[in-house]
């Protein structure tokens, strides 16, 4: 392709829900954390390796008797608070922008647990409620 010669109307993606395929054989809970397998199809947070957080799930998607797509699952990014591990897994105010890893579908954890967890996010916040964690599928995989 060669450079502009003249004005161009570039198009942008506008809005900060986004769609994906969910995983055959998948349910996913509103709220939950929503992450992408290998495949790009939607999954909810798990204890597995070869994931990526990608945001929390905007609706219920129940994709449990269906294949890989077969249902679409909205999804935000963005930062939101969900659960805190425990003991050696407990993330604390000294963790603030580090990653964190996903334990469930609404918990995550300081360490990949032996290289058995994916990614969730970067770690934005500590509270006595939970850690608010920073769901951005470029820059986790940056990370």
């Amino acid at each position: 392709m060669t450079a502009l010669a003249a004005d161009r109307n570039t198009a942008r993606s506008q809005g900060d829900i986004r769609q994906a395929g969910v995983a055959a054989s998948t349910l996913i809970y509103a709220g939950a954390i929503v992450m992408h397998n290998a495949a790009g199809y939607a999954v909810k947070g798990q204890t597995a390796t070869g994931l990526v957080g990608v945001g929390r799930a905007e609706e219920r998607v129940d994709n449990s008797s269906g294949s890989n797509g077969d249902l679409n699952i909205n999804y935000r990014p963005g930062i939101y608070r969900f659960a805190n591990s425990a003991a050696g897994d407990l993330i604390t105010f000294a963790e603030i922008g580090d990653l964190c890893y996903v334990v469930d579908d609404q918990t995550v954890a300081k360490t990949d647990g032996t290289a058995t967890r994916s990614k969730a996010g970067i770690i934005d916040d500590v509270d006595a409620n939970g850690v608010w964690v920073r769901f951005d599928h470029a820059l986790t995989n940056a990370s």
